[in-house]
């Protein structure tokens, strides 16, 4: 006897969950970097905050953690959209208004951290 099974979804699965996974690496190393250079920093005025993220290393660093950010946070909504918004058109519309803002977040992230 066979049973049909109806596959929903776009089969992401262990792409996804891996990718989940290194991101979230990604991010706790950065917190890490950034802790502690942050203690290590004796004191923290707008000089310091300046100096820290005026470095090469640390612009490289943070960039790399913004994209590991947006592209973890993009995994979570988008699989929060296709599990519980069932409606074709508002699921679409949910996530091209979610990766517009993603993008949008860390290209101001982007210019930000670059304007120091």
């Amino acid at each position: 006897m066979t049973t049909k099974r109806i596959v929903v979804g776009a089969h992401y699965g262990l792409k996804d969950w891996l990718a989940q996974r290194i991101t979230a690496l990604v991010l706790a190393a950065y917190t890490l970097i950034l802790l502690v250079t942050l203690l290590a920093t004796p004191t923290l005025d707008y000089g310091s905050w300046a100096a820290i993220f005026g470095s090469g290393w640390m612009k490289v660093c943070t960039v790399l953690a913004l994209i590991s950010l947006s592209w973890h946070a993009w995994i979570g909504v988008r699989d929060i959209y296709m599990d519980y918004i069932k409606p074709t058109g508002v699921r679409l519309l949910l996530q091209v208004l979610t990766i517009l803002a993603l993008v949008g977040y860390a290209c101001w992230a982007v210019i930000i951290l670059w304007r120091v």
